[in-house]
C-alpha cells in the first residue's frame, strides 16, 4: 500500500505515490535557482519521513526537480546566521536526525543524482541505501566542507568511510575534491551510472529490485575502519595534510582525521555524536568564519559578470608567457583565438605550451583536437579584423603599447573591445590617440594564467559602463573572477603586493637568508615565500614593476631590483635568480640551525602589505573593503584563513598595527610611515 500524505502541505518537496509502490520525493526549493538544504527544507523532509516510517512503501526515491542539479549543499547564509546566534549545534543535530530517519526507513531508498551534488546533497545520498548518477558531464559529487573550515557534519564523515573504505573517503573529504559519476562508481560511492533520460526509471528499478555491492567493496569498508587500520592510517593522513596546510591555520582536516581515528569503529550514533561535537567546535573558529566569508566574496565576484558578452573571437597580441597562456586559456574555455607576435618562433613556443595545457586539462584524447583547432597562430595579425576582443600583452613600455594601438584600432570592428594586460602602467598614459576610449580597458591576468583565478578589470574615467559589463561577463565565461579596479599605478594586487616583495628583497640584501624570509611568510599563511615568488615571477618582471611603482609609492628600490637582471639570471625560467632552480624547484641553501631569526621579520614583511591595502581603500582603488579583500586573496593567495588584509586588520586591531608601523619607522625609516586611511571606520569591527 502506497504511503498517504493527506493533511501534509509542503513548500519545497513534491511527492508522487506510484502504482508500483514506490514513493518519489522531488526537491524544488521554493524561490531559489538551486536546491540548498535550509532548516525549513529539512523540517519538511523530517515530516515526510515520519509519515513514510509509519506506512512504508516498497521503496523511496529522492531526486531534484531543478534542471540545475541535485543539491548544492547546506544554506550557508543560514549557517552564518546560526553561528551569530550560537545555534550551530541545533542546526547540525537537526540535519543528522533527519538523515538518520532516512537511513532507518524500513524500505529501500535511492538517491537519483544529476548535476551538482555537494556537501549536504552528498550526505543525504549517503543516508540512502543506493545511489544512481547520470552520465551527464555536469554531474559532480563531493564533500567540499574542508574548504569552509569544517568537515561534513550531517553524517557524511560517519558514513562515507564505511561505504567506500577509509582511504578513498578521507581523500574526498580532506581535499574537497569532486568526482564525476564514473569516478564515484569506481570507488563504490555510486551503485549505477545511466544516461540522464533513464535516471529516474533506473532509480525506481533499483528501489524495487536492489543490488548487492561487490565483496571487495564491502571488505574494504570493513577492514580499513578497524582499530588497527585507523591507528596506522591516521598518522599517515595527517602527515600528508601537513605538506599543504598547517594545523594552526587550518584545523579542520586534522580534526576530521582525529575524529575518525577515535570513533570510526563505533556504532553509527556514536560516530554521529563525535562528528557533531567536532564540527560545532570548528564552526566557531576564525578560520571557518573567514573561509565561509571568502566563499561569499567569491560568489559576489562571480555575480559581477552576466552571460551577455557578445564575444566569440579573441585576438591576442604578444605570444610571451602571459599572452600565450591567455590565448591558450581562452581557447580551452571555448573561444576562437588568434595569436600574433613579431616572430613565428614566439608563436610556436606558445602553441607548444598550449598543447601541454590541453593535455593536462582534457583527459579525453578525442576532444583535444577540437580545442586545439580553436587556437591559431597569426603572424600577420589577420585575426584583428574579425575579433570581438583584442588583448595586448606585449612588453611593459607605454610608447610601444600606444604605437601598437594606433596600428590595431583602425582594423578593428566598431563593436570590438581593445584591452591591455599591463601590470602597472596607468591607463591614462596608454589611451592617448585611442579613437574609442570607451571601448578600451585593462584586462590584467596573473601568472600562471591557468591557475590564478583573478583578473583585474582596469578602469579609467572614459570607460563605458557597457565595456566593463561585457568584460566581466567574458571573465565569467573563461572561469575567472573579475574585480574592477581604478587605473592608478599597480592597480590593486601589484600595488598591495610590491611593498611586501620590496621589503623582502631589502631584508635579503641585509644578509637575512632567503629561506628564513620565505619560512616566516609561509608561517604567516602566504602560499609561497616572497623570495621564491620573485624568482617565480622573474627578476626582470619584478624589477620593471618595482621601478614603475616605487616612485608612486615613495619606496626605495633595493639593489637587486634597481636594474634589469643579468642575462640568464632572471629566476626560475633561467634556472638562476636569487635561488638556483632545477626541474622547476628552488634549491634553497641550508641555514645554520642556530641562526637567530630577527624578531620583527614578520612585521617587516606583512605590515607594508597591510599599509598599502589601507591606502588603496582610502584612495578608492576598489569600491569597498570586501572587494579589496577578495582581490588580494584571489590575486596573491594572501592567507585565506585570515580573511584578507582588511579583515585581518579588524581582527588584530588597527591601532595596535599603527603602533607597530611607527616602531618600524623609527627603526628602519619612513618606508614604514603609516599611510593615509588608518582612521577609517571600515578598519574597525562594529560594536553591538
Amino acid at each position: 500500500m502506497a504511503a498517504s500524505f493527506d493533511g501534509l502541505r509542503f513548500s519545497h518537496w513534491h511527492t508522487e505515490s506510484r502504482a508500483d509502490g514506490v514513493v518519489v520525493l522531488g526537491l524544488d526549493r521554493q524561490g531559489a535557482p538551486v536546491n540548498a538544504l535550509s532548516q525549513e527544507v529539512l523540517i519538511e523532509l523530517g515530516a515526510l519521513l515520519e509519515r513514510l516510517a509509519v506506512d512504508p512503501p516498497k521503496g523511496v526515491v529522492i531526486h531534484s526537480l531543478k534542471s540545475a542539479g541535485f543539491i548544492a549543499g547546506a544554506d550557508l547564509k543560514e549557517f552564518q546566521e546560526f553561528d551569530r546566534k550560537g545555534t550551530v549545534r541545533d542546526a547540525i543535530r537537526r540535519g543528522q536526525d533527519v538523515f538518520q530517519k532516512l537511513a532507518e526507513l524500513p524500505c529501500p531508498t535511492v538517491a537519483a543524482i544529476h548535476g551538482h551534488c555537494m556537501g549536504g546533497g552528498t550526505e543525504i545520498s549517503l543516508a540512502c541505501r543506493y545511489r544512481v548518477a547520470s552520465k551527464d558531464g555536469s554531474t559532480r559529487i563531493g564533500l567540499p566542507e574542508v574548504m569552509l573550515g569544517i568537515f561534513p557534519g550531517w553524517g557524511g564523515s560517519a558514513r562515507l568511510p564505511r561505504l567506500v573504505g577509509a582511504p578513498a573517503a578521507m581523500d574526498m573529504m580532506l581535499t574537497g575534491r569532486t568526482l564525476s559519476a564514473s569516478a564515484a562508481r569506481g570507488i563504490g560511492l555510486v551503485d549505477k551510472v545511466v544516461e540522464p533520460a533513464l535516471l529516474l526509471d533506473s532509480a525506481v528499478a533499483l528501489a524495487l529490485k536492489g543490488t548487492v555491492r561487490p565483496f571487495k567493496q564491502r571488505f574494504l569498508g570493513w577492514i580499513t575502519n578497524t582499530w588497527i587500520a585507523r591507528q596506522i592510517l591516521a598518522p599517515q593522513m595527517a602527515k600528508q595534510v601537513a605538506r599543504k596546510a598547517r594545523r594552526e591555520h587550518y584545523p579542520a582536516p586534522y580534526a576530521l582525521i582525529n575524529t575518525w581515528q577515535k570513533s570510526g569503529g563505533s556504532g553509527i550514533q556514536a560516530r554521529l555524536d563525535a562528528e557533531r561535537r567536532a564540527v560545532v567546535k570548528l564552526a566557531g573558529t576564525p578560520t571557518a568564519r573567514n573561509l565561509i566569508r571568502i566563499f561569499f566574496l567569491q560568489e559576489r565576484l562571480k555575480g559581477l559578470g552576466g552571460k551577455d558578452h557578445g564575444i566569440t573571437h579573441v585576438h591576442v597580441v604578444g605570444a610571451g608567457v602571459m599572452g600565450g597562456d591567455i590565448a591558450a586559456w581562452s581557447a580551452y574555455r571555448g573561444f576562437q583565438v588568434t595569436l600574433q607576435d613579431r616572430e613565428q618562433r614566439f608563436i610556436d613556443a606558445a602553441l607548444t605550451r598550449a598543447s601541454e595545457l590541453f593535455v593536462k586539462k582534457i583527459k579525453d584524447d578525442s576532444k583535444r583536437p577540437e580545442v586545439s583547432a580553436r587556437l591559431k597562430g597569426d603572424l600577420a595579425g589577420d585575426g584583428v579584423a574579425n575579433a570581438d576582443l583584442v588583448i595586448e600583452a606585449i612588453i611593459e613600455n607605454p610608447e610601444a603599447k600606444r604605437e601598437l594601438y594606433q596600428s590595431l584600432e583602425p582594423r578593428m570592428k566598431a563593436s570590438a573591445l581593445l584591452t591591455t594586460n599591463t601590470s602597472s602602467i596607468p591607463l591614462t598614459e596608454l589611451r592617448e590617440h585611442i579613437q574609442r576610449p570607451g571601448q578600451f580597458a585593462g584586462l590584467h591576468y596573473f601568472n600562471p594564467v591557468a591557475q590564478m583565478p583573478l583578473v583585474e578589470i582596469i578602469r579609467h574615467d572614459a570607460l563605458a559602463a557597457d565595456t566593463e559589463r561585457r568584460l566581466a561577463a567574458f571573465c565569467k565565461a573563461i572561469d575567472k573572477l573579475a574585480v574592477p579596479v581604478a587605473g592608478t599605478p599597480g592597480f590593486l594586487v601589484n600595488r598591495v603586493l610590491f611593498p611586501y616583495m620590496l621589503e623582502a628583497v631589502t631584508a635579503y640584501s641585509e644578509g637575512i637568508p632567503g629561506p628564513v624570509i620565505d619560512r616566516v611568510a609561509v608561517k604567516f599563511g602566504m602560499p609561497m615565500g616572497p623570495i621564491e615568488l620573485i624568482d617565480t615571477v622573474g627578476l626582470d618582471v619584478a624589477s620593471g614593476v618595482g621601478r614603475a611603482l616605487a616612485p608612486f609609492l615613495g619606496l626605495p628600490i633595493p639593489a637587486a631590483l634597481s636594474a634589469p637582471p643579468e642575462a640568464g639570471k632572471r629566476g626560475k625560467k633561467d634556472g638562476q635568480g636569487l635561488y638556483k632552480w632545477e626541474n622547476g624547484k628552488a634549491l634553497k641553501p641550508e641555514v645554520p640551525k642556530d641562526y637567530a631569526v630577527p624578531a620583527d621579520l614578520e612585521d617587516r614583511l606583512v605590515l607594508p602589505l597591510l599599509n598599502e591595502a589601507v591606502a588603496c581603500l582610502h584612495d578608492g582603488v576598489v569600491s569597498d573593503a570586501d572587494l579589496l579583500d577578495a582581490g588580494v586573496i584571489f590575486g596573491t593567495g594572501f592567507a585565506p584563513f585570515r580573511g584578507g588584509p582588511i579583515e585581518y586588520i579588524k581582527a588584530t586591531g588597527a591601532d595596535a598595527l599603527v603602533e607597530k608601523l611607527k616602531a618600524l619607522q623609527g627603526r628602519y625609516g619612513d618606508r614604514f610611515r603609516p599611510r593615509p586611511g588608518w582612521d577609517s571606520p571600515a578598519l574597525r569591527t562594529p560594536t553591538v
